[in-house]
């Protein structure tokens, strides 16, 4: 019987803590955007428009090094305190590549490394 591949998700805009649940142990790998603090407070006393650019630019970057990673899972559950895993869901969404992925999106608080594997065993419980 094939095992079920699963995977958690813990993202925020600047940082993901990707952990493969295999046989009741957590993998844990981690993808960091290029989009930094300083990027941001640079951008900002230089020119608006030009830093909003450069962000989605790197946004797009970090999100497609996550959609590399979750296109190899049958289940996927995103959390996390900022509206990033919506993002990243809603641009999952519009690639046919993903269809057959059960995508689940939950809001949770900063957490713990701890907290974090926690609730992804007890997600897919």
């Amino acid at each position: 019987m094939e095992k079920i591949k699963q995977l958690g998700i813990w993202m925020d805009h600047s940082i993901a803590h990707l952990m493969d649940l295999t046989n009741g142990a957590i993998v844990q790998s981690i993808i960091v955007s290029e989009f930094t603090h300083d990027d941001k407070k640079f951008g900002l006393m230089k020119d608006e428009k030009h830093m909003h650019i450069k962000k989605e630019h790197m946004q797009s970057g970090y999100y497609k090094k996550l959609s590399e990673a979750i296109i190899n899972y049958q289940e996927v559950v995103l959390f996390g305190p900022t509206e990033a895993k919506n993002e990243l869901l809603n641009l999952l969404k519009t690639n046919h590549l993903f269809k057959n992925i059960k995508i689940e999106v939950k809001d949770t608080d900063k957490m713990t490394e701890n907290q974090m594997h926690a609730f992804v065993r007890e997600y897919f419980k």
